[in-house]
């Protein structure tokens, strides 16, 4: 079975999901993502903490330059998963897939 990767996805915060579940989504997910705040400032970064049963739940992360940047998830208008998802493909079952196909003597093709 294939992972499927978050990268690209941009959901309509209150439609598709809340902001707890994708705030959660964002920080397993291994890559930068695009929060958009309220008056359209947009920070792109890597979402390293969240607390979402907080008193005024909030998110964390780093951007490009190292600087972290704390959010109220009252702020948050919309999280795409705009980064690189490292971690794509490199689930433990394809990495026996990639392995099975290294042995000698193996191919994943059919004979002709």
């Amino acid at each position: 079975m294939e992972e499927k990767s978050l990268e690209g996805w941009a959901p309509s915060l209150g439609h598709e999901a809340n902001v707890d579940e994708v705030v959660d989504l964002a920080f397993d997910y291994r890559g930068d993502v695009t929060v958009t705040l309220d008056g359209g400032r947009a920070l792109v970064g890597y979402v390293y903490n969240r607390d979402g049963e907080a008193p005024d739940p909030y998110l964390q992360l780093f951007d490009p330059g190292g600087d972290s940047h704390t959010i109220r998830y009252a702020e948050i208008r919309t999280v795409e998963f705009t980064g690189k998802d490292t971690a794509s493909g490199k689930s433990y079952e394809a990495w026996l897939r990639r392995k099975a196909e290294a042995q000698p003597g193996t191919s994943s093709s059919s004979p002709t």
